[in-house]
């Protein structure tokens, strides 16, 4: 009697599993919904707009790019959380979803935990700029002027704890200076700030700044990571100005919810993938400084791991919160 039973689940698996497999096999059967957790046109929007189409014919099914912005991504990055964990919620974030859980207190999610990763779509440089008219000339007078006002010289950001904000505070604790930080909401309302004199300096993603500074209104002091741009070969490295090993980049990541069937795991970052070598997204991110990636899942989940716990742990030694 109890080896019947017992043998009950195994053939109830055994009949189930054709089912599942046939199942998974046809997803996606309708379309894909992508949450992007940041305004129109930013570092997080432009991607995936970008790999959309190449995304698209490896599904056999359209993307429908949602906009869902505020605070610091974790807006978006809610919706997806709570969604069902069958690949047709997805989310496209930047670096911030690695450390909002140290920023927002009563987050209703870890995002860690709730969210799997698939794949990080794109690597996106800083630049750290100034107003043309700003008495800077490069990096080291830029400092000197902060150790002249220490904690008076106002500099923007897109948000707390985004890389934008991550990245002039480790440059700041390793240059002993200390400056005040308004964060704004987004890229391009920290830039307009920049414009306006509100704020002196930002670490901008380059598709914000590279046409300004081109165009002679804004002035580009150092590169974020640790090559020169492409886009801006004369402008140094923030290590090249005395700051060996500097490297901090913004990033965009896709992530469905967790317990997503790994089939359909595999599908997705195929397609983003395949999102990220299409020829025209390739040129179209190279001529605004952002670097295609298209990671597999394991590799991106190391990733995440890595930044969640160097970003963490520059967060907590220098006491920052959301206000």
């Amino acid at each position: 009697m109890a080896g019947q039973f017992g043998r009950r689940p195994l053939l109830a698996t055994a009949l189930a599993a054709p089912g599942l497999a046939r199942a998974e096999a046809a997803w996606p059967s309708r379309p894909v919904r992508v949450v992007i957790s940041w305004p129109p046109g930013g570092g997080a929007d432009i991607p995936m707009r970008l790999a959309a189409p190449a995304m698209q014919q490896v599904l056999g099914q359209p993307l429908v790019l949602e906009n869902r912005a505020g605070a610091s991504g974790s807006v978006g990055a809610g919706v997806v959380a709570a969604a069902a964990a069958d690949g047709y919620t997805t989310l496209a974030d930047t670096a911030g979803g690695a450390v909002n859980h140290l920023l927002i207190p009563g987050l209703p999610y870890d995002f860690a935990r709730a969210l799997t990763p698939i794949s990080q779509m794109v690597r996106s440089p800083l630049l750290c700029v100034v107003r043309a008219d700003h008495p800077a000339r490069d990096l080291q007078g830029l400092l000197a002027r902060l150790r002249e006002r220490p904690g008076q010289v106002p500099y923007a950001s897109s948000g707390v704890g985004t890389a934008t904000h991550l990245a002039p505070a480790l440059l700041l604790r390793r240059a002993g200076v200390s400056a005040n930080h308004v964060p704004y909401r987004g890229g391009a309302a920290s830039i307009a700030g920049i414009l306006a004199g509100d704020a002196e300096f930002v670490f901008s993603t380059l598709p914000s700044a590279t046409p300004l500074v081109l165009e002679g209104r804004l002035r580009g002091l150092a590169a974020s990571i640790a090559t020169r741009l492409p886009v801006l070969p004369e402008v140094p490295t923030v290590a090249e100005q005395g700051f060996a090993g500097f490297d901090v980049a913004d990033w965009l990541g896709f992530y469905a919810p967790t317990g997503t069937p790994a089939p359909v795991i595999a599908r997705l970052a195929e397609a983003a993938r395949a999102g990220m070598r299409d020829p025209v997204a390739v040129q179209r991110l190279g001529e605004i400084g952002m670097v295609p990636v298209g990671s597999a899942p394991a590799e991106f989940a190391a990733f995440f791991q890595d930044q969640r716990a160097r970003m963490g742990a520059l967060i907590l030694a220098e006491g920052i919160k959301v206000e």
